[in-house]
């Protein structure tokens, strides 16, 4: 049976991304002899230019019935100062909400032949890699009530028990297929919701003795993660808190075009670059795929359950960076600039010969 694959290339670059990813995708999957069938909608900029919403009904129900979904990215300076129901960012949150993705996980990996890209110093950075663990669905993000007049504007951060237990349930999971090491990232010197947090991921820790657990505050993370970031294996928090926490580890690493993501639900997943729509070099074929292609390979992983399926793409991204190729967001000494398009190119190359070099398609 067929698995359906959606794709939400998006705005901006998303749509250049996309298809990179999509390549990548049918090509792995013909390997394992995995039938796919792949269909895809507007979101976002792109879904308000041609039905007035940021997101269709009928893109709904196709994600919700999907074995994956795949987002390019969403974002058009066009809607900026539009209503909150009329931005494409709409979409995503409304996405995540009726997938009930609760999970985002962001890998941020340090290639060595990249870390003199970093915005660190490069033995600062060398031998980073460590998973942000961020909570989706709760948080202020989603908090009731919200709104602002001429005089004030507010939002509420809320968190139940079930929704920490989760998200924290995952990551001591997670952390034990790692270095089994979890910091849970809060702000419970200032705020009643943290200390909640910190109290329930406490309790969730007594059934993983295995793993070692430790608290930060947000703050004090934030200056860790620019300091020493190899310290970090599995760093779990909260909706707003991720959200930042994993753009920094987009200068950690060199370059946000470099880092994919997972969105974890009780069924399906979806998965998308870090960066955003990059209006301004949209349409140029600069744009760099690898975080789009590192995403498939997370779907190999978590939705197919194909793990050495998503080695291999992993392995031929590195590998095309080993050779010195790279997108100018990457450039720099030793790295020959090539298009979006070549990129994708030598990163097939290099899955096909890797599969090669393994006849029995096991890749290790």
């Amino acid at each position: 049976m067929e698995a359906l694959v959606v794709f939400l290339p998006g705005d901006g670059i998303g749509p250049e991304v996309s298809a990179a990813a999509g390549q990548v995708l049918q090509t792995v999957a013909a390997k394992w002899e995995l039938p796919l069938r792949i269909r895809e909608y507007p979101i976002g900029g792109a879904s308000l230019a041609q039905f007035q919403t940021p997101i269709t009904r009928e893109a709904l129900e196709a994600c919700r019935r999907a074995a994956a979904v795949f987002l390019g990215a969403v974002g058009d300076p066009r809607w900026d100062d539009k209503p909150r129901e009329q931005k494409p960012e709409t979409a995503l949150l409304t996405l995540r909400k009726a997938l009930n993705v609760y999970a985002n996980l962001r890998p941020v990996k340090v290639f060595p032949v990249l870390s003199r890209a970093s915005a660190l110093r490069e033995e600062v950075v060398r031998g980073t890699d460590f998973l942000v663990v961020r909570e989706l669905t709760g948080g202020i993000y989603f908090g009731e009530p919200r709104g602002h007049t001429e005089r004030r504007g507010w939002d509420t951060m809320v968190y139940l028990r079930e929704e920490v237990e989760r998200i924290a349930r995952l990551a001591f999971r997670l952390a034990r297929q790692r270095r089994k090491k979890v910091t849970s990232v809060d702000k419970a010197n200032v705020l009643e919701v943290s200390r909640f947090w910190r109290k329930v991921v406490k309790q969730v820790r007594r059934g993983f003795p295995d793993v070692t657990l430790e608290h930060l505050y947000v703050d004090n993370a934030a200056m860790q993660m620019v300091q020493n970031p190899h310290q970090f294996d599995v760093i779990l928090t909260a909706n707003m808190f991720g959200d930042i926490l994993s753009d920094i580890g987009g200068a950690v690493s060199g370059s946000l075009g470099l880092l994919p993501s997972a969105s974890i639900g009780e069924s399906v997943a979806l998965y998308e670059p870090v960066h955003g729509s990059a209006p301004d070099i949209a349409g140029r074929g600069i744009a760099n795929p690898v975080a789009a292609i590192a995403s498939v390979a997370m779907m190999f992983t978590h939705s197919f359950r194909l793990p050495q399926a998503g080695r291999l793409i992993e392995q031929a991204i590195e590998k095309t960076l080993n050779e010195g190729y790279g997108t100018p967001d990457i450039a720099g000494p030793g790295i020959r600039t090539v298009s979006t398009r070549e990129m994708t190119g030598r990163i097939l190359e290099n899955l096909q010969k890797l599969w090669e070099e393994n006849t029995t398609g096991a890749v290790v």
